[in-house]
């Protein structure tokens, strides 16, 4: 009698996680491989929080799941475009803001600085100002008090998850936060005015 239950709890956790890769797959195929504790708990119909920590616990065991950061899971066989993980984690932590990628990010796509931020992704965003250390780099955002239409007029779309800002935005950016400008190429930022 024992040993039929555990047969049954065994081959419903397998079930539920065929079920999980299935869901993944599918929206994998449309590119989405971030989700936010939200998303996942539509994805798999759970009701109760402890089941569906439980699930999470199992995924992230299992190697299928990796905690971006608490609320932010990415699904590790489905990553499309590698350089792009940061930007979307992004995007999940500030649903419902608007951000660009600017300051020393922005500037070091266009060359502006001499140094390239590695696994460090700088954006500006409508919500508030915090840092995240994630698996897969750390990202900064800082808030922005810019109307709407400013942010969409002064940036970018360059089709990735996140709008970039325009040089001369970036370097505004840099100055209004206070940032260090000693890294800035001024040759290769007067071709890009």
């Amino acid at each position: 009698m024992i040993l039929k239950s555990v047969i049954f709890v065994d081959l419903k956790v397998v079930m539920k996680k065929l079920d999980a890769l299935k869901a993944f797959s599918k929206y994998g195929e449309q590119g989405r491989y971030v989700y936010a504790l939200s998303d996942l708990k539509k994805i798999f119909h759970e009701d109760g929080k402890a089941s569906l920590r439980a699930g999470i616990k199992r995924l992230i065991e299992d190697n299928l799941l990796v905690r971006a950061s608490n609320g932010v899971f990415v699904y590790s066989l489905h990553i499309s475009k590698p350089s792009e993980v940061l930007e979307q984690i992004a995007k999940t932590l500030r649903r419902g803001e608007y951000n660009y990628v600017s300051l020393e990010s922005a500037l070091s796509e266009y060359g502006v600085i001499s140094q390239v931020p590695v696994d460090r992704l700088t954006i500006m965003t409508t919500g508030r100002s915090a840092e995240y250390k994630t698996p897969f780099g750390t990202i900064e955002f800082t808030h922005t008090k810019r109307q709407i239409t400013d942010i969409l007029d002064d940036s970018i779309d360059v089709d990735r998850p996140l709008r970039l800002a325009r040089v001369s935005t970036a370097l505004r950016d840099l100055r209004r936060v206070g940032r260090n400008l000693h890294l800035l190429d001024q040759e290769v930022l007067n071709k890009n005015r």
